[in-house]
């Protein structure tokens, strides 16, 4: 990597943007960038590892404000270690229950899917045996689809 980039280039690199990058920094998540002669942000490879970090954060949807306090933590140095080792154990814990939550949503989601697949699956056999009865009326058909349906529950 680079020794120094430019907001433009850590923009690219992290798929935020600029204004983002500034607000960051604006707000403390960040600490001040080293500026060229011309007043430029010039980023550190440390830089971009702590944005990489702040980006892991904002994936486990980790609060700005919960961000903000790890931030002075992280900034105010070695004597801080054990708070946020354990802030970030107490996020883990949060962060698990929320992917357990998470798969088992999903598995709620599959059995539904199949219900339907399966219901879609009797309706269409349904439909083909019974296309030649021209007598059947919209109120039995639907009658006797609700009856299917209590069926398959």
């Amino acid at each position: 990597m680079e020794s120094h980039l430019s907001i433009d280039e850590v923009a690219k690199r992290t798929g935020l943007t600029a204004h983002t990058l500034r607000y960051y920094e604006r707000i403390g998540l960040i600490a001040p960038v080293a500026r060229a002669a011309g007043g430029q942000r010039r980023y550190a490879a440390s830089d971009m590892a702590w944005i990489e970090f702040l980006l892991r954060l904002r994936t486990t949807h980790m609060p700005i404000g919960k961000m903000q306090t790890f931030a002075k933590l992280r900034s105010a140095g070695d004597r801080t270690v054990s708070d946020r080792r354990q802030m970030l154990e107490a996020h883990l814990t949060d962060v698990l229950a929320n992917i357990e939550a998470m798969r088992q949503s999903a598995e709620s989601l599959r059995v539904k899917i199949a219900y339907y697949r399966s219901f879609e699956q009797s309706l269409a056999s349904n439909s083909n045996t019974d296309e030649g009865d021209v007598n059947e009326t919209p109120k039995s058909l639907r009658a006797r689809t609700r009856k299917t349906a209590r069926n398959r529950r």
